[in-house]
């Protein structure tokens, strides 16, 4: 009885040991063989969509506030509260538009990372 069992673990191990051999080498002929998996390119395309919409819509915005800004500059007729919101408003859009462009980087890191 105890040599019967002694068998039958042997052989599920051994069963379980090839099962294992045959998933890792699917596994990394996978990794190895194929360009780029499908989930990946996907994520990819999203990335790449989600920066062009942000490229999109924040400059005609970044337009915008530097405008404002600098016509309240302009109009302000000496009052020194106006003129330090406008410098705020033109340094502020300054900025963030460059983070908005800066943006490639990051996601070029970001596909780097998954690649």
């Amino acid at each position: 009885m105890k040599k019967q069992k002694i068998v039958f673990f042997i052989i599920q191990f051994i069963i379980l040991l090839f099962l294992f051999m045959n998933f890792s080498t699917n596994f990394a002929s996978a990794a190895l063989f194929d360009s780029t998996p499908e989930l990946i390119s996907k994520l990819n395309s999203a990335l790449e969509d989600i920066e062009g919409w942000l490229l999109t819509l924040a400059t005609p915005a970044a337009a915008v506030a530097v405008g404002v800004g600098v016509f309240m500059k302009k109009f302000s007729f000496g009052d020194e509260e106006r003129i330090r919101i406008a410098k705020k408003l033109i340094r502020g859009s300054l900025f963030s538009y460059g983070f908005i462009l800066a943006i490639n980087l990051v996601l070029s890191a970001i596909k780097s990372l998954i690649d």
